[in-house]
């Protein structure tokens, strides 16, 4: 009595209820059924709250209805008994075989055990990280490549087919600064001392840029370094606005007296960024599979026809030589410009026509995960869509807090000499890849996370990802103890696992396939996170109370097939985290 793939025990009595309920239900009544899993053992297996809904159509008192339901419904193989409790909640409990017998589909199916291709045909891009190439990620951007490439690992799992998606920002202002900085940096190393602003990129990566710049073409990109040298020089004590002002002069200045080797220090600045980037997150266990860039929206007319397409739909005006989208319509503070009067597209611009094109590809589901500063460009955004007489609700933006790192029990200086920030790549060398990727996901996304990084690198049954993964690799220690063939556990008997911790631990095994769900639907790998540490905290009590080699073969089976499918559903879960499954430790 083994269930399938396609029917876990929660899917399979939810039906049981529907069926039962439509005999009861009046027409025209719709209802949804959810079963919760019941915090204490003697309220079952699965539990239901449907009675108390059926009340308010039925007029009736929920026990009863519940008494009614339970009259109603089908056989089936797997249910034990069904019994009504409290107020008219149904409680339902799992047969014992059907649990023991469970144990063997977790084996059989393996690395596939979880699983589900139910939403086979769906496409839903995942867009995350997109940070601009000006500069090294850090901590917060790792927040984001943790939680995004998780995510759509589990989407992956459960059906869907995924697209990972960088929007790499290669046009505009920010870049034209890092090209500033870098040349000035690299005028500095010939010789030529020029005052540099101080909202230029100040990190050490600008100098490391110039100097391989200096190192393959010498002074080849000193040209007319004294007018520039007189426009750097600030007059007065400068304003916000000013300083601003100021770097757009010197950005024009380094384009007109570069000429054509402006382009070259500008797509040298951007392979180095971008490079490093990739590198960084390859390292990090996040892969893309479309690197976007923003440029080519300009280069394909894409930004032209989006402004035009809102246009024909009566919302974009003109006012002081500038286009305005009617922003305000779907809920912004203000209107916001798409085209500045001296004919410039703004960043809102490129944005509306990204993400048109989106649409255009075709994915029945869009989801773009943004750091939460980022909460008040939604209603714009969404209301570019709705404009363009496309479907809002596609388009799902999920905001990633930022990580707070903490040592000793204190907040961690933030600045580092490679800028304003702690790297992503300084935080995978203290704490490795591992420690990074599981502490990421470890909150709801939209929650401040307090990076510990103690714990992180702590051996400890407090570090949650060594608590896991000392569980895998004390249960392989076991086997390898053992000393056969794990694949022949597939097939062993089960029928002794019969105390409350084994049955327990089986049930948690059960609750994978829901918990992958559940994180899937929630947008939520924090799920699967907290599910792991659950099942480990299970092992390691059930490991310490039990003996597994023991002399009676039955037995000795039967326990190392639970802790092995066990070990099989930990690497599986850790596998969608992107953290490692050691068989040593």
């Amino acid at each position: 009595m083994i269930a399938s793939k396609q029917n876990n025990f929660k899917v399979h009595f939810t039906e049981l209820l529907y069926q039962a309920t439509e005999k009861l239900l009046p027409p025209n009544c719709e209802i949804f059924i959810e079963l919760a899993r019941p915090k204490q053992v003697e309220h079952g297996d699965y539990s239901s709250n449907i009675a108390l809904q059926l009340a308010r159509f039925l007029h009736k008192n929920p026990k009863e209805i519940a008494q009614s339901l339970l009259q109603l419904l089908p056989d089936s193989p797997f249910l034990e008994k069904a019994e009504v409790a409290g107020n008219g909640f149904i409680n339902l409990f799992l047969k014992k075989s059907a649990k023991q017998q469970f144990l063997l589909q977790v084996l059989q199916q393996g690395r596939s055990f979880g699983t589900t291709d139910v939403r086979k045909g769906e496409q839903i891009q995942v867009e995350f990280v997109s940070a601009n190439p000006t500069g090294p990620l850090h901590v917060g951007h790792g927040r984001g490549a943790g939680y995004g490439a998780s995510l759509a690992n589990i989407l992956l799992a459960t059906g869907y087919s995924v697209t990972r998606e960088y929007y790499v920002n290669d046009a505009g202002r920010q870049m034209d600064i890092l090209t500033l900085s870098t040349w000035l940096r690299y005028l500095d190393l010939c010789g030529v001392s020029v005052p540099f602003p101080g909202n230029a990129y100040q990190g050490e990566y600008v100098i490391d840029m110039a100097k391989l710049i200096k190192e393959a073409h010498g002074d080849r990109y000193v040209h007319q370094p004294h007018a520039l040298i007189a426009l750097a020089t600030p007059t007065n004590e400068p304003s916000a606005s000013s300083e601003d002002e100021h770097l757009d002069k010197l950005i024009q200045a380094a384009k007109k007296i570069l000429s054509e080797d402006y382009a070259y220090i500008h797509q040298f600045v951007l392979i180095e960024q971008l490079g490093d980037c990739r590198n960084d997150l390859m390292e990090f266990g996040v892969e893309f599979d479309t690197w976007f860039s923003e440029q080519s929206l300009f280069d394909n007319g894409l930004i032209a026809k989006a402004i035009t397409m809102l246009e024909k739909n009566h919302m974009i005006y003109q006012q002081d030589g500038a286009l305005w989208f009617r922003s305000t319509r779907f809920g912004d503070e203000k209107d916001r410009v798409v085209q500045r009067e001296n004919g410039l597209y703004t960043y809102f611009a490129s944005d509306i026509a990204y993400h048109l094109n989106k649409f255009e590809r075709g994915f029945s589901h869009i989801i773009n995960v943004w750091g939460a500063d980022h909460h008040g460009y939604i209603p714009r955004i969404k209301g570019a869509m709705q404009a363009l007489s496309l479907d809002p609700k596609k388009l799902e933006i999920a905001l990633v807090q930022f990580a707070v790192l903490y040592r000793d029990g204190k907040k961690a200086s933030m600045s580092t000499r490679s800028g304003e920030f702690v790297t992503l790549r300084e935080l995978r060398k203290e704490v490795g890849n591992d420690a990074a990727r599981f502490f990421y996901v470890l909150r709801k996304s939209d929650q401040h996370l307090d990076f510990d990084l103690d714990l992180a690198k702590s051996q400890s049954n407090d570090n949650p990802v060594y608590y896991v993964q000392y569980a895998h690799a004390r249960i392989n220690s076991v086997i390898t103890q053992w000393g056969e063939d794990v694949s022949t556990l597939s097939g062993a008997p089960t029928d002794s696992l019969s105390n409350d911790e084994e049955l327990t631990l089986i049930q948690k095994l059960i609750d994978y396939p829901d918990t992958l769900e559940a994180a899937a639907k929630e947008r939520a790998p924090h799920f699967l996170a907290f599910y792991l540490k659950d099942l480990a905290s299970a092992f390691h009590s059930y490991y310490n109370s039990t003996r597994f080699l023991v002399p009676e073969q039955e037995l000795r089976l039967a326990r190392l097939a639970l802790i092995a499918a066990i070990q099989q559903v930990i690497a599986n879960g850790l596998n969608l985290l992107g953290v490692t499954a050691p068989n040593e430790m």
